[in-house]
């Protein structure tokens, strides 16, 4: 049962969420500094913005997701050592958007590497490494995708499903 939690995770697909990017109705981001203090100012973002916007029942969804994404971007996609006032930088962007009957969240890191879950052994009690599978779990689909503009880094997305508009939706 080792790989079960690697099983559930393999379609992670590279990519843009299934949704027409002309569409939006409602988007917001927010500037997020290397340090871990952010992960409490993503959920106030989160928190503050998701207010006005009809997001029924997944609130708390959203928001644990929004902060595990968060939380990976700050532990795994920032240099370990990162230069002297850099820790006041933001490094890491939070993306909110909502389209009628869907939300995506995505985080954008400086970090080439693609989103890998580590092995927990069904260690249920180790205190990282569920982060993905946390994702996994709570929202409907999520991937990543290669930040655009040349700049570098990565786009990691999770999609939550809002209302009844699942109907004649196909896929996500």
């Amino acid at each position: 049962m080792g790989t079960n939690g690697s099983t559930m995770l393999k379609p992670l697909r590279q990519g843009l969420p299934p949704l027409d990017p002309s569409a939006v109705s409602d988007a917001a981001s927010c500037a997020l500094p290397a340090r871990y203090e952010a992960v409490g100012e993503a959920r106030n973002f989160t928190r503050s913005t998701l207010g006005p916007w009809d997001v029924g029942d997944r609130f708390d969804d959203i928001a644990l997701v929004v902060s595990e994404l968060v939380t990976n971007a700050l532990r795994h996609a920032l240099p370990a050592e990162l230069p002297p006032g850099a820790g006041q930088s933001a490094p890491v962007r939070l993306h909110l958007l909502r389209w009628t009957g869907r939300l995506v969240c995505a985080v954008r890191d400086p970090s080439d590497e693609s989103p890998v879950p580590r092995e927990t052994e069904d260690d249920f009690s180790a205190e990282s490494g569920r982060g993905l599978l946390l994702v996994e779990s709570f929202a409907d689909g999520w991937g990543w995708h290669p930040a655009s503009g040349g700049a570098g880094g990565k786009l990691v997305w999770a999609l939550f499903r809002l209302g009844k508009d699942d109907a004649g939706q196909g896929g996500l």
